[in-house]
This record gives structure tokens, sequence and C-alpha cells, in this order.
């Protein structure tokens, strides 16, 4: 391989690198967000689910995994160290084969998945008391932002055990439809109805988080094969690197 092609594949695999740093604090920022965010359905499914917790972390292990690999495959690229290369390769591959396995096993156990989202989110709605519980706001937010009541629909919501030992009429006030007249209209908490027919939307939010993924799963799905070309991309450079570095150098590399 001529100098300049090796130059080429240096800086270009240097590059490479940069973005799957800057890709593996993008994991590692969407797992902090999981953890500490407080505004949406994820946070719902994280307080009563262990897999999303599990999960979670290995988002940002994987994360901080990337970041590292990243730094030292600018490393190796820079300085043509035939051993970061190749550690690097095989830490790629090991990265590529997990992420496909785990896709595969998403999509054979998406009906367990969706059963074990139903009993969490229904959980949520018998015990729901409005007070200032994070998972209780997540899903006040949600029905608010999606326009939509219960997980299936505002029936889910009869089995509350506030609004069963009441002897008013209760609905949750995040899914009243502001189009039907009723009583003030109020974010989160319990709200008293004028008459047996709740004014709220009657959609469950199943419904609505589906067609959320069924819009957006051309984004979703184009960047996952995107990282997957830029892993198969990485994996390339960094083995025609190393093939072409005949003797290695070390007193190039910069000691700390």
């Amino acid at each position: 391989m001529g100098k300049g092609c090796i130059a080429a594949t240096k800086y270009f695999l240097f590059l490479f690198n940069l973005l799957f740093f800057i890709f593996g604090a993008v994991i590692m920022g969407f797992g902090l967000w999981v953890i500490l965010d407080n505004q949406s359905f994820i946070t719902v499914l994280h307080e009563s689910s262990t897999t999303l917790k599990v999960g979670t972390y290995i988002l940002i292990g994987i994360g901080s995994l990337s970041m590292l690999m990243g730094f030292l495959g600018c490393i190796g690229a820079i300085y043509e160290v035939r051993c970061l290369l190749g550690l690097y390769f095989t830490c790629l591959l090991l990265i590529l084969i997990a992420q496909v396995t785990a896709a595969v096993i998403i999509y054979f156990q998406r009906d367990l998945l969706k059963h074990e989202m139903s009993t969490i989110v229904n959980t949520v709605l018998v015990n729901y008391t409005g007070h200032n519980k994070t998972s209780e706001h997540a899903w006040d937010y949600l029905q608010r932002t999606m326009k939509c009541c219960g997980w299936t629909g505002p029936s889910n919501w009869t089995e509350n055990l506030v609004m069963k030992n009441n002897s008013q009429i209760l609905y949750p006030c995040s899914c009243r439809n502001k189009s039907i007249s009723g009583t003030d209209i109020k974010e989160t908490g319990l709200c008293q109805a004028l008459s047996p027919d709740w004014p709220v939307f009657t959609t469950g939010c199943i419904s609505s988080v589906e067609d959320w993924l069924l819009r957006n799963c051309g984004v979703i799905l184009g960047v996952c094969v995107g990282i997957a070309v830029i892993e198969l991309l990485g994996m390339i450079l960094s083995m025609c690197l190393c093939k072409s570095v005949q003797q290695e150098d070390y007193t190039k590399v910069p000691k700390y």
C-alpha cells in the first residue's frame, strides 16, 4: 500500500474514531437520561422493570466502552500501533455481534416485552394517587402530550383504588379532553366529573405509542443501519492500517 493510501487510511480512521467517541458519549448520555429523567414514559417502566434497569446500566457501560475504544483507536491510528488496532478491531466485532444478538432477542421476545409493559402500566394506574411520585407525573405527562387515556383505554382507570373507594365520580385529570365541557382543567391528580361520562380522550396510550413508533420507524431503522455500517467501516480501516504497519515505533507514542 502506497504512503498516500496509508496516510489517508490513518486519518480516515482517526476521524472515524472521533465520531465513535462522540457516539459513545451519546449512548452513555441516553442511559443517564433514562435514570435521571422524570418526565417521560420510560420513567414509568424504569421504576418497576428490572429488565429496563439492567438495560439502562448496560447502555451506560456500552457508551463508556465506546468512548474508551474511540480514544484507543485514535491513538492506534495516529501512532500506528498494531496492538491497539488489533484490540480495537476485536472490540468492534464483539460490539457488532452483541448489537445483532440484542436486536434478534428483542424481535422474538416482543410479545413478552409488551406484556411486561402492560403489567407495569396497569400497576401504576391501580395505585395512582396523584401525589408527588415520579412515575405518576411521568404517566400524566404522557397522557397529556399524546392525548390518550389509560393503556388500552379509559376503562383501565376504573380499577384505581382511590376512584373505587370514593363516593364522588373521579377521573384522571391528565386525560381531560379540552374540547369536551367539564370542570376546571388540571394537569395532574384526580378530578371530579359532572356526570358518569368522563370528559377524556378515548384512545389508549398503547395505540399512541405504537403510532409514534410506526411514524418514526424509518428514522430508528436508519440510525441502527448507519451505526452498523460505521462499525463495519471502522473494522475494515483498522485491518487495512494494521496490515500496512511493518514496524512499530513506540517512541512516537506520547508518555503520560
